[in-house]
């Protein structure tokens, strides 16, 4: 029987690094179909919106056959909750990289735009985040899932700054509105891809530790999965659709 359960863990394993590869290629290619204006890159990362949703059923399914077959205790257990939590992140993150994608091509057909914050500098934050939580994940490196979670503040910041910048511009010329409303929304999927590494980080503290970080400062003194924290700073508001 344990036997069984761990190659079923293992074969569960390569689906969840499959679908995390599939993930982070998407946000990589969304990201450089806005920064280089290719809109064939968009419409691939928008094909493949159906596989990654596709991909992402597969894995729970699993996560659910081994529940009922193995019933698996312990540190099983906790891999296969961990699992389930890091397949929805996952999901998430391809939809917002399908989001980006979407602004990327209304951009493609407008006039090129200098915009007043430095998007690029975000986005690759954002990936850095994604990429190191993934191989955390591979290597069970819970000092590199720390390391994200403190890095999510960053972003928050960023963003808000670009909010900012954005207001600022469009009291200056109303007719930049609509094309930097969409550089403000492509803004807001990295803060949320940030966000979404957040909690994939928290998961392998608590897949390591056994232990639930989630809202503890100790962790990331920022947004969770529940909204803000007490004491937390508040930024200009954002709105609610951004």
């Amino acid at each position: 029987m344990e036997r069984h359960l761990q190659r079923e863990i293992d074969k569960l394993k390569r689906r969840l690094l499959a679908l995390s590869a599939e993930v982070e290629n998407d946000v990589r290619m969304a990201v450089r179909a806005v920064e280089d204006r290719e809109p064939a890159l968009a419409e691939t990362v928008l094909r493949r919106e159906t596989q990654i949703n596709a991909t992402e059923v597969e894995v729970e399914e699993e996560c659910l056959k081994i529940l009922a077959l193995y019933q698996p205790v312990a540190a099983d257990l906790r891999y296969i909750i961990a699992v389930l939590k890091i397949n929805q992140d996952l999901e998430r993150i391809g939809d917002l990289a399908e989001h980006i994608a979407e602004r990327g091509l209304f951009l493609c057909q407008q006039p090129r735009l200098d915009i007043p914050f430095r998007l690029g500098l975000m986005a690759d934050k954002a990936q850095a985040m994604l990429k190191k939580v993934l191989d955390a994940f591979v290597n069970l490196d819970e000092a590199a899932a720390r390391a994200v979670c403190a890095a999510d503040e960053e972003i928050d910041a960023i963003h808000r700054d670009n909010f900012q910048q954005v207001k600022t511009a469009v009291t200056g010329n109303s007719q930049l509105f609509e094309p930097l409303l969409q550089f403000l929304h492509i803004s807001r999927h990295l803060e949320r891809i940030a966000d979404h590494a957040t909690n994939i980080a928290e998961d392998l503290i608590y897949l390591i530790e056994g232990r639930i970080v989630r809202h503890t400062p100790e962790v990331k003194p920022d947004e969770t999965r529940s909204g803000q924290m007490p004491g937390k700073p508040a930024g200009p508001p954002l709105p609610s659709d951004l």
